[in-house]
């Protein structure tokens, strides 16, 4: 098995090790390690009927060091993002995390989120 070019050539994945018999990769971006396989007919890890786009209702975080080069190999490639680059804060108890973040579907469907970490603040305290 080979991975789709979108997860080595756009995002910059390694290929830690692969099994082709089985259609099986285990990808690496920085720690952030995803393992891909491709339909075979005797899995028995199958809950439901496969239909596209797959990983409907979820989405899936990947912290990386900086997002601009991954939006630029993306942009070049015209790779269409599902959600533009944005900075957000989420609160985490008594604290607001910082991410800068865009989401993209890869070629499956699945809707991808990269994150680079901005760091914490406290909780802005609503006015009285």
């Amino acid at each position: 098995m080979r991975p789709h070019p979108f997860q080595v050539s756009l995002l910059g994945f390694e290929i830690a090790y692969q099994r082709p018999e089985r259609r099986f990769a285990y990808l690496d971006l920085h720690g952030a390690q995803v393992m891909l396989e491709q339909l075979n007919a005797d899995d028995h890890w199958l809950t439901g009927p496969l239909e596209k786009p797959f990983g409907r209702g979820i989405n899936l975080q990947i912290d990386v060091a900086a997002v601009a080069p991954l939006l630029e190999r993306l942009e070049r490639h015209r790779w269409p993002l599902f959600q533009a680059c944005e900075e957000v804060w989420y609160r985490a108890d008594a604290v607001e995390v910082g991410l800068r973040q865009f989401l993209v579907q890869d070629p499956d469907g699945y809707l991808l989120r990269l994150a680079q970490k901005l760091g914490e603040r406290p909780v802005a305290l609503p006015a009285r």
